[in-house]
C-alpha cells in the first residue's frame, strides 16, 4: 500500500510541477524589422535562394523565428528557445553584415560544408518542418550561391 501511494504522490507532484511551469516564459525570437545588418541588404541573394534559406535556416539562424504550436507548451518552449539561441550563436542572417570578413567567409565554408553534406538543416527540424527539407537541387544552388557570395567578399 505504502509504494503506491508513493506513486500516487509523486505522480501528483509531477502534474503540479508541469501545470507550474506553464507560468515561466521564455524569450520568443521574433524580430519588429529587418535588420540594417542583414544579409541579403549586403550581398546579392537570388529570390530561390533567399526563398530556401527562409524557408531552411531562418527559424534558427535569423532574428525572427516562426514558432509551431507546441511552442506554448513548457518545457518544449525553454528547449526550442535554447535551440534557437544557440542556432543564432553559430549563424545569424540578420547580422550578417557586422561580422568580419574572415567570419563572413568562415561561414560560407561552414553553409557549404553543413549543406552539402546534409547536416543542416537539422534532421529533428525537418522532421517537423517536412517543406523544409533540401533536395539535391536545392543544395546545390545554396553552395552556389554561396560561393558567389565569397568572391564578392574577397
Amino acid at each position: 500500500m505504502k509504494k503506491y501511494s508513493l506513486i500516487k504522490t509523486l505522480a501528483l507532484f509531477i502534474i503540479l510541477l508541469l501545470i507550474v511551469i506553464q507560468f515561466i516564459d521564455a524569450d520568443t525570437n521574433i524580430a519588429v524589422s529587418v535588420s540594417a545588418n542583414s544579409l541579403e541588404k549586403h550581398y546579392e541573394v537570388p529570390d530561390r535562394v533567399q526563398s530556401l534559406l527562409k524557408n531552411s535556416c531562418y527559424d534558427c539562424h535569423s532574428n525572427t523565428t516562426s514558432y509551431p504550436w507546441y511552442n506554448n507548451i513548457q518545457p518544449l518552449k525553454w528547449w526550442l528557445a535554447d535551440h534557437v539561441d544557440s542556432g543564432k550563436r553559430h549563424l545569424n542572417f540578420d547580422e550578417f553584415a557586422a561580422y568580419s570578413n574572415e567570419k563572413k567567409l568562415d561561414k560560407l565554408d561552414e553553409i557549404t560544408e553543413t549543406v552539402q553534406n546534409g547536416e543542416m538543416p537539422l534532421e529533428s527540424y525537418t522532421i517537423v518542418h517536412q517543406n523544409a527539407r533540401l533536395s539535391a537541387s536545392e543544395r546545390s544552388e545554396i553552395v552556389q550561391w554561396a560561393a558567389s557570395v565569397k568572391k564578392q567578399i574577397r
